[in-house]
């Protein structure tokens, strides 16, 4: 499968090129492949976000590519009903301001009791294909928003974002900590599992 990723993040290509392996002959992102577009996500969800970017590229990606695979990501807060959600990297404004966006979120915790804080980072992924039904999964990896910002790793919410099983904010963890446990390594081994279990149908 010649695959486009929806992407130039180069850090989200070399996870998927880990992940996917096998089950991809080409991987590109848009950059390499000389393609430019910007996909509008106005989704209500990430699935609809994911979706709509992975098919509105590979209707331009010519045939050249098999597939395209695209993901949204972003926090979502049970006190907040679910918010920041699709708008984690807006939150604040259209500038997109990672400190401008925790400050809301902190302040709009502000009187909820440590038990209530509980939230949980969510990654979409879809495959769209040319001649075959899109796949779309998505992971999850569950956390508590913390009062104060806690290291310097990351980016986004991960210094509030608390995670149990490792005693530490996401932006206390070592670049390979994170990648193990993250919601997009999660969304992607999903994925691989699908695509495995269709070749294995197949044959």
């Amino acid at each position: 499968m010649k695959l486009l990723l929806a992407t130039n993040n180069a850090h989200k290509a070399r996870e998927i090129r880990e992940i996917l392996g096998g089950s991809v002959s080409e991987l590109m992102t848009m950059r390499e492949a000389g393609i430019e577009l910007d996909v509008v996500e106005d989704g209500e969800t990430f699935r609809e976000n994911a979706l709509k970017k992975a098919v509105e590229t590979l209707a331009v990606a010519g045939d050249r590519f098999d597939a395209v695979l695209a993901d949204d990501s972003g926090l979502c807060v049970d006190a907040l009903n679910g918010a920041p959600g699709v708008y984690s990297a807006r939150f604040s404004g259209e500038a997109h301001n990672d400190a401008a966006n925790n400050r809301k979120l902190i302040a709009l915790l502000e009187n909820v009791p440590d038990e209530n804080r509980t939230a949980r980072f969510c990654c979409c992924v879809a495959l769209a294909r040319k001649s075959k039904p899109p796949i779309i999964v998505q992971g999850e990896v569950d956390g508590t928003i913390l009062h104060e910002a806690h290291g310097c790793n990351g980016f986004g919410y991960d210094p509030y974002f608390y995670y149990a099983p490792f005693h530490k904010s996401f932006a206390e963890l070592s670049e390979e900590e994170k990648n193990s446990v993250s919601h997009r390594k999660r969304a992607l081994m999903l994925l691989r599992e699908a695509l495995d279990a269709e070749n294995r149908n197949h044959f």
